[in-house]
């Protein structure tokens, strides 16, 4: 999801894919920008932001920072619809109105960096001894890094847990710790006369893509290997039959139009005993309001499939800094700020889970959670790999290709042929798309 509190669209920022090479082509008429004009001391340190609790909880903690900088700090909250139309305005016109950028390094970052919108911030991450770049987790650390350089700094991150009902699981000895233990409890508690499942999860083709990364990698496959598909790979084909399989013979009805704003309620109204989506749902499973279950939801790390435990483990927000920017120190300093031990700290122990290994290791930030999502969490951010889906510059077109064989599987049909279509499909998609890559 990516997934965050708030279910931003992921698909918001697939439109800026398909003007790549004209807005590189700006991009580079106008390389001279970042050095032109001077701003005086009353220009504002602007910040572009997505509406989230991490975002808001930065906004109510700005005094401190323009104190410190003796610079007014205007931070502008928007949908992930509106962020992605402001950044496609403003960075294609060289825009010098933005200077730090939350941005998600795994769906546009690609993008920017090939439009040269982002500020290459090697230097100052590995430059300061301060910051500490090492003590970020490898994971989410990996994901920041485009073509060698880091053009990003996570600042909330995100992994898969499995949510569950206590009270059905007594008899099976406790939550599935294997996907084969997964798949039995499963099909074991389904009882379609009742309206009753043992599984729900995503199942929309391209939504899916994300969630499907950990059972993916649990059987030892890939999307991409030495720059080739690997969708086809034995390995891949075994999850999409895993999957499809758990969702066909444990789903509910209408599972292939499935994204978590369908999946999510059936668990949270007790519709389902076993759920995988984001650690950062958690908490509409125990409002009141919302859901039937918070009595009963029990949460545990991935289960372990033929090649362990692999789930993701993925920075869903980071920061950058606009390239076109007149105030890039100072942009780097809010960013310091708030990605700062300290700060990260503070966070999480509200309730945001961060990207600094430091965090992580102090239980105390990790109060906040329900104790048994707590070790989910921090077991599966041991375990996680730094990407949900391919990394490319067309996401959305790449995602689409990976999740026809999910749906196939789902549907019931056979899912090898169908893997064996998409795999050359997306093995002639990733030429075209690294030709982009190279214009």
């Amino acid at each position: 999801m990516s997934t965050s509190r708030q279910s931003p669209s992921r698909r918001s920022f697939g439109r800026l894919a398909a003007g790549v090479a004209g807005a590189a082509g700006l991009a580079a008429i106008s390389g001279c920008a970042p050095g032109a004009g001077k701003p005086s001391r009353s220009t504002p340190l602007r910040i572009m932001a997505i509406n989230h609790v991490w975002s808001q909880a930065i906004r109510r903690r700005t005094k401190e920072f323009e104190e410190r900088i003796g610079r007014r700090v205007s931070m502008t909250l928007l949908t992930a619809d509106q962020l992605a139309s402001s950044y496609n305005v403003k960075l294609n016109a060289s825009g010098t109105d933005v200077d730090v950028m939350m941005v998600r390094a795994l769906q546009e970052q690609l993008v920017f960096a090939h439009n040269g919108w982002l500020t290459d911030l090697t230097d100052r991450v590995k430059g300061d001894a301060d910051f500490g770049w090492s003590d970020f987790q490898k994971a989410p650390r990996d994901a920041s890094v485009t073509s060698g350089k880091v053009l990003s700094v996570p600042v909330v991150t995100e992994r898969p847990a499995l949510y569950y009902r206590k009270d059905l699981v007594e008899d099976l000895g406790g939550p599935p710790k294997t996907l084969d233990a997964l798949l039995h409890a499963s099909l074991e508690l389904t009882d379609r006369r009742k309206n009753f499942y043992g599984y729900v999860g995503r199942g929309q083709r391209n939504g899916a893509v994300s969630q499907w990364s950990s059972f993916l990698y649990s059987h030892g496959g890939d999307f991409v290997v030495e720059g080739k598909s690997a969708i086809g790979s034995p390995e891949a084909l075994a999850a999409y039959e895993y999957y499809g399989k758990l969702l066909a013979k444990a789903g509910p009805p209408g599972a292939t139009n499935m994204s978590l704003e369908q999946a999510m309620p059936i668990f949270a109204q007790g519709k389902a005993a076993f759920y995988i989506d984001a650690d950062a749902i958690y908490s509409s499973f125990l409002d009141p309001k919302n859901s039937t279950v918070r009595e009963t939801v029990g949460f545990a790390p991935f289960p372990a499939g033929p090649a362990g435990a692999r789930p993701h483990n993925i920075p869903s927000w980071s920061l950058g800094i606009n390239r076109f920017s007149l105030l890039r120190d100072d942009a780097w300093e809010f960013i310091r700020w708030a990605s700062s031990p300290k700060m990260v700290a503070a966070l999480q122990a509200d309730g945001i889970p961060g990207a600094r290994a430091s965090a992580w290791a102090d239980r105390k930030t990790l109060a906040s959670f329900p104790p048994q999502l707590a070790e989910a969490m921090r077991v599966n951010a041991e375990r996680g790999l730094g990407y949900d889906r391919p990394r490319v510059l067309q996401v959305g077109r790449a995602r689409d290709i990976v999740g026809r064989p999910l749906v196939a599987g789902i549907l019931g049909n056979r899912v090898e042929p169908v893997v064996r279509d998409a795999d050359a499909e997306f093995a002639d998609f990733l030429v075209r798309d690294n030709r982009h890559k190279e214009s």
